[in-house]
């Protein structure tokens, strides 16, 4: 056993997606303002009675960027603008919202110890089917959700803070019949504490105490960025996208702009970097070692397969701890690989255990590891992990982890924990790594974030944007794009193809891809061009075909007169209601009141019903049928008018070319139209995929559905035979 201690090394990641709606300019979801005051300041604070216990906090520029908006610039998000409203004054819809999202926190842990609160939940419900809420609403009064806009934004902030606070204590003391000047203060403390963030960890930087280091800004996956194609590395038989992405220029540019963003806080150059997911390359380091970072880190699954060889046996336990509790360098950079076990007992497991003996455990397991290692060199170990995610699931928040956490660190002498910097600097700064291994924290690999149908479609859309900005550029050297390219590097983030693929769920999965698309849709806005029709269907597969509330049964065969000249006409048709299919472009009050399309042999027939008559609609609207499968059509007329025809065209490149005229067309109650399904480029048992847009001018002004498209599939003549049996 060895007389030296055995070093430490903690990197907490501080990570959240960029969740900002590039239309509305709000963020679309929460967590940044709710972890910030849960999270962010109280990892710092905690340390400030354990000035022997050094750590390393990683931040990513994106999620600084946004702290620093709410912090400086009066942000907000959409769940903050439902708190702000007076509770008397919400809609039914807001009603719905407040019910359904207000609950969204560890529910043991969170909203348990408010007794209020449990009782609201246990009211609407520990299991809800998102159709029911509007029956759920009228259940509830005006103080029921006042007291529920209090209890979600204050059970987000940290037991540290909430005794702190004379006022938030008071909030804690009084349990329920909250008032609106409550609620008011109780905001403005958490903009408060989201003030005093950054400044607390450029204090504790200078102090020596806490290392800080950087990601490339928006988050993205460097390798893949390089080149998609090193996925087969460690995925032979993965499925990539159609188109090869490989930008290793775009990797270099999100590492620059997070190193020149950080430095604009925190007024130093980081030393250190933890790229996104652990995802490294060969290619990578060499871009992170030329831009000036000294070391890097990832997991130890990688290092295994640069070596080569198996670092643990059947049972998990480390065939040779020399290997893995040392950091190794490659290109002049120094890289750590951390261990996955450690790591994850804390992330996941010792939040079920009682406080001190997850600490005895973790610490016993870090002195076994010492006597297990030779005497004649220094070892470190990297533990690292989500600095934020972990600790709603502790009691207390995990403080009380962290106070018996650092106590014993302070006071063991066989254990010391150091900055990555310090050790590389002045202890070991790594031997000779030949081969790195591309792949990341997860398996080792990137299945993650591509190799999914839905993967693939999205770096099939990113690589589409891009070529369409670069050769856009390059054509307009004049034109400041720079916007155009902030919506790439947003786009290029991992979190979006996180929650695409089969690995990973969560509620708020559909807005996670929506602000994916709302990016790339931007960048054409931003050229002047328009959104192609594919953008505006989701990437998620079960969100993609809005389903009817009628089927269609039979043949159709309408006449088109613009009127519902009998009810039969379209018996056998399907009807999608706009307003429960998601509305359009999220308006409030849709133009469209329902849709009913259906079909013979030869033709495909369309029926809108207007939410308002058409001929009190702006006569300079038009209305447009945009189908995407099996080919790019566009068929637009005018809503008003005499003796009215519909003009068809088909995408060729990125333009947009006439190929005749559509006479079977009619609008006067509602709108008609018959298509052949020729001059749709559909055969037997094609799918179509399709959707109705209605534009002023060039402007689109509302589609339906928003979310998906209509799908249906060119019948055999024997459709309406079959669909007796």
């Amino acid at each position: 056993m060895t007389d030296s201690p055995l070093y430490i090394v903690f990197l907490w990641h501080m990570h959240q997606p960029y969740y900002k709606d590039p239309e509305t300019g709000l963020y679309r979801l929460p967590w940044v303002r709710l972890h910030g005051t849960k999270d962010y300041l109280d990892m710092v604070e905690i340390m400030k009675d354990f000035p022997e216990v050094k750590q390393n906090i990683n931040l990513v520029p994106s999620l600084l960027e946004q702290i620093v908006d709410y912090a400086e610039h009066g942000a907000g998000d959409v769940y903050l603008d439902m708190a702000r409203k007076p509770a008397a004054d919400l809609t039914g819809s807001e009603r719905a919202f407040i019910l359904e999202n207000f609950f969204l926190a560890h529910w043991d842990n969170m909203i348990r110890p408010f007794p209020r609160y449990y009782e609201l939940l246990v009211k609407r419900g520990t299991h809800i089917i998102r159709s029911e809420l509007a029956r759920a609403v009228k259940y509830f009064t005006d103080q029921d959700y006042l007291d529920l806009q209090v209890f979600f934004n204050l059970c987000w902030i940290d037991p540290l803070f909430r005794d702190r606070d004379p006022f938030l204590r008071s909030l804690v003391v009084k349990g329920r019949g909250f008032t609106e000047e409550e609620k008011t203060l109780l905001i403005e403390r958490q903009m408060g504490i989201l003030r005093r963030i950054i400044p607390a960890y450029r204090d504790m930087a200078a102090t020596g105490q806490v290392e800080l280091s950087v990601t490339p800004f928006y988050h993205p996956i460097l390798p893949l960025l390089c080149d998609t194609d090193l996925a087969r590395v460690a995925m032979p038989q993965v499925h990539l996208p159609r188109q090869r992405f490989m930008h290793p220029e775009d990797a270099e540019k999100q590492i620059a702009m997070g190193i020149k963003y950080f430095e604009s806080l925190f007024n130093y150059r980081p030393a250190g970097m933890w790229p996104s997911e652990g995802s490294v390359s060969e290619e990578v380091l060499g871009i992170v070692s030329r831009l000036g970072i000294s070391w890097v880190a990832t997991d130890e699954g990688v290092l295994a397969a640069s070596l080569g060889r198996g670092l643990r046996d059947a049972a998990g336990a480390l065939i040779d701890p020399h290997m893995l509790y040392r950091p190794y360098s490659h290109d002049d950079l120094s890289i750590l690989f951390r261990d996955h076990t450690l790591s994850d007992l804390i992330g996941f497991v010792y939040s079920q255990w009682e406080p001190r003996k997850a600490v005895d455990d973790l610490i016993q397991r870090l002195l076994s590891i010492r006597d297990t290692l030779p005497a004649n060199s220094p070892h470190v170990v990297p533990i690292i992990l989500d600095g934020e995610n972990a600790w709603e699931h502790y009691k207390n928040d995990g403080r009380d982890f962290f106070l018996h956490l650092y106590e014993r660190l302070s006071r063991e002498e066989r254990l010391r924990t150091v900055t990555i910097a310090e050790y590389i600097s002045s202890i070991h700064k790594g031997d000779e790594l030949a081969r790195v291994h591309p792949g990341s924290w997860i398996n080792a690999n990137f299945g993650i974030w591509i190799g999914h149908e839905e993967d693939n479609l999205a770096w099939d859309y990113l690589t589409e944007a891009r070529d369409s900005l670069e050769h856009f550029q390059q054509a307009h050297p004049e034109m400041n794009l720079e916007d155009a390219w902030k919506s790439i590097y947003i786009a290029e983030g991992s979190d979006w193809n996180w929650w695409y693929g089969d690995e990973h769920s969560t509620e708020t999965e559909k807005d996670f891809d929506e602000l994916f698309r709302l990016n790339l849709m931007a960048v054409y806005r931003k050229m002047g061009k328009e959104v192609p029709s594919h953008l505006f269907t989701p990437v998620l597969r079960h969100d993609r075909e809005i389903p009817p509330a009628l089927m269609i049964r039979g043949f159709i065969r309408p006449r088109i007169d613009g009127m519902v000249t009998s009810y039969y006409e379209w018996y056998q048709g399907a009807e999608l209601d706009v307003k429960k299919s998601g509305g359009s472009m999220h308006k409030a009050q849709s133009l469209v009141s329902s849709i009913h399309y259906g079909f013979n042999e030869d033709q495909l027939f369309i029926r809108l019903d207007p939410a308002v008559p058409f001929k009190e609609m702006d006569g300079s609207l038009s209305l447009s049928l945009i189908t995407s499968l099996p080919a790019n059509i566009r068929v637009t007329c005018p809503v008003s008018g005499d003796n009215i025809s519909a003009e068809l065209y088909e995408q060729s490149g990125e333009q947009w070319v006439k190929v005749k005229e559509i006479t079977d067309v009619a609008i006067r109650d509602i709108f008609e139209i018959g298509i052949p399904f020729s001059d749709l480029r559909a055969k037997q048992k094609d799918e179509i995929n399709f959707f109705l847009s209605i534009r002023k001018g060039s402007e689109e002004i509302e589609r339906c559905p928003w979310r998906g498209h209509i799908s249906l599939t060119v019948p055999t003549p024997d459709f309406e035979a079959m669909m007796w049996y």
